[in-house]
C-alpha cells in the first residue's frame, strides 16, 4: 500500500472537511429529543430506544443447572471410582423442570440440559463420556437407575451454568438509551418483563428533489419522458430509516424551484423531527435545498472529503420563525443513489440515532481488516469508500464500475472498503472494511 499523499487544496478555497470532522461537528449539533415515554409489549420493541433501565428482579439462571445431557457428579467420587476401576450407582433422574434431592456421596444423578444441579454435585459429565454397565460383582443393591462407568475425571464446575452468571439480581440488564435488538428482547423476557418503556419513534420526512424523478409504476419504461429517471433513492432510504426504528413519511418530490422548496421544507419542519433530502445540496443553479435551509434557519456543514458523497449537508430550521417551537434538523444527501447510501450510513445514520435518544451517541462502527484481491493503481485526492464483497478466501473483490450512479454496485456488495486519500493498492494489501450489516444490525 502506498503512503497517502498530502491533501490537495485549490488556492482561494477552503479545504474539504474530513469525514471524522464532519461527523464530530454533526453530533455536536444534534441532541436527543425531549423524552416522551411509551410502554410497548416485548414483541413490538425491536429497534425502539429504551427509555428506562431494565433492572433484574431475579438471578438468571435462577439456580445452578446442567449445560449438557449427562451425569451430575462429585468430582472426588469420580476420581475414586476411576482409581478403583469401579462403576457408580445412578440414584436419581433429574429433567428440566424437576428438582432433585441432595446427591449422596458415592452416587451420581442422570441429568438433562437445563435441569437443576442436585445439592452436593460439583460437575456434570456429558453422556458421551459415560457407559451404562451391569452391576459390579457383589453389589449389595440395585440403584433405581442402574450403574454407569465414567471415562474421565471432570474439572470442578464443568458443564455447570451457575446461578446468576447471565444476569445477577438487582443489576442493570439493559440500560436506558439502548437501541433494542432481538437479543435484548430475549434478555428482557428471561427476566419476566412483558413490556418495556421506550422513547417515541423519531418522525422523519424523506424529501426527494428534482423535476426528473418519476415514481415507479406511474409511467411504464417505454413511455418514460426524455431526461426522466425513476426515483430509486426512495426505495433505498425508506427501508434504511425503518431499520433504524424511525417513523417515515415520504413527501412529494420537491420541485426545482426555490420558493416551492422553501415552502415545503417549512411545512415539513413543523410536522417532523428531521428531514432527509436527496439532491439539491450541490452548487448548481437548480440546487435549492441549501439556500432554502439557510433562509429558514442555519446551515452547519455541507462538503466532505469523501468519494462518493462530497456534497453532504446538515442544517437546522428554526421553528420559532414559523410559529412553532424548537428546531428541525435537515440532513441533505447527494442525489446520486450510491452517494446517498454512503453518506446516509456514515453520517445521517449516527445523527438520526442520536436524535432518537440512543446513548452513548453512535458513531461509525469499528472496521474489520481484510486483504484485497484487486489492484487500485489510481489514487484519489478524496477518501474513497469502494463497494466490495468477500470471496471464498476471505479476500475483498471489487465491483468493476464504482460510479456513484451505479446502484447495482451496492446491491452486489457486502461491504465498503475504506481507501485513504492518495493511496494505491496492490493485491494482498490490507484495508479497513465495513460489512454493510454493521450499519443496520
Amino acid at each position: 500500500m502506498s503512503t497517502p499523499m498530502s491533501a490537495v487544496s485549490t488556492p482561494g478555497r477552503r479545504p474539504l472537511m474530513t469525514l471524522e470532522e464532519a461527523l464530530q461537528r454533526l453530533l455536536q449539533a444534534v441532541q436527543p429529543l425531549p423524552l416522551t415515554v411509551e410502554r410497548v409489549p416485548l414483541e413490538e420493541a425491536d429497534t425502539r430506544v429504551l427509555a428506562e433501565d431494565v433492572v433484574a428482579a431475579l438471578d438468571v439462571p435462577g439456580f445452578d443447572n446442567s449445560q449438557m445431557d449427562g451425569y451430575a457428579v462429585r468430582v472426588a467420587d469420580v476420581q475414586a471410582a476411576l482409581t478403583a476401576d469401579q462403576p457408580l450407582p445412578v440414584t436419581q433422574r433429574v429433567a428440566a423442570g424437576d428438582f432433585g434431592v441432595s446427591l449422596s456421596p458415592g452416587t451420581v444423578a442422570r441429568i438433562f440440559t437445563g435441569a437443576p444441579l442436585p445439592a452436593g454435585a460439583d460437575a456434570v459429565v456429558m453422556q458421551e463420556e459415560a457407559q451404562i454397565v451391569d452391576p459390579p460383582p457383589g453389589a449389595a443393591q440395585q440403584p433405581a437407575h442402574g450403574w454407569v462407568r465414567l471415562t474421565r475425571v471432570p474439572d470442578r464446575g464443568q458443564w455447570v451454568r451457575r446461578r446468576g452468571e447471565d444476569v445477577a439480581c438487582a443489576t442493570v440488564a439493559l440500560p436506558a438509551g439502548r437501541w433494542l435488538r432481538p437479543a435484548d428482547l430475549g434478555v428482557a423476557a428471561s427476566l419476566g418483563v412483558p413490556q418495556l418503556s421506550v422513547r417515541r419513534r423519531l418522525r422523519v420526512a424523506l424529501a426527494p428533489t428534482g423535476n426528473e424523478l418519476v415514481q415507479p409504476g406511474a409511467v411504464p419504461p417505454q413511455a418514460l419522458p426524455p431526461g426522466a429517471i425513476y426515483n430509486s433513492s426512495r426505495y433505498l432510504l425508506v427501508p434504511l430509516l425503518r431499520r433504524l426504528g424511525m417513523e417515515v413519511t415520504v413527501l412529494p418530490v420537491l420541485p426545482d424551484e426555490r420558493t416551492a422548496t422553501e415552502r415545503a421544507l417549512a411545512e415539513a419542519a413543523l410536522r417532523f423531527d428531521a428531514i432527509v433530502t436527496t439532491g439539491g445540496v450541490s452548487v448548481g443553479e437548480a440546487d435549492h435545498v441549501k439556500p432554502a435551509v439557510q433562509a429558514l434557519g442555519q446551515l452547519d456543514l455541507w462538503q466532505v472529503s469523501m468519494k462518493p458523497g462530497k456534497p453532504f449537508m446538515h442544517g437546522q430550521i428554526d421553528r420559532t420563525r414559523l410559529g412553532g417551537q424548537g428546531t428541525c434538523h435537515v440532513l441533505g444527501l447527494p442525489g446520486n443513489p450510491v452517494s446517498s447510501f454512503v453518506t446516509f450510513v456514515l453520517l445521517a445514520r449516527p445523527a438520526l440515532l442520536t436524535l432518537a435518544g440512543v446513548a452513548p451517541a453512535p458513531t461509525m462502527p469499528s472496521p474489520l481488516r481484510a486483504r484485497v484481491a484487486f489492484d487500485w493503481p489510481r489514487p484519489d485526492a478524496r477518501r474513497e469508500f469502494v463497494r466490495v464483497r468477500r470471496n471464498a478466501q476471505g479476500e475483498l473483490e471489487v465491483f468493476a464500475n464504482q460510479n456513484s450512479s451505479v446502484l447495482t454496485s451496492v446491491a452486489w456488495a457486502d461491504g465498503l472498503a475504506d481507501i485513504p486519500a492518495g493511496v494505491t493498492l496492490a493485491r494482498g494489501d490490507e484495508v479497513a472494511y465495513w460489512p454493510l450489516a454493521a450499519f443496520w444490525g
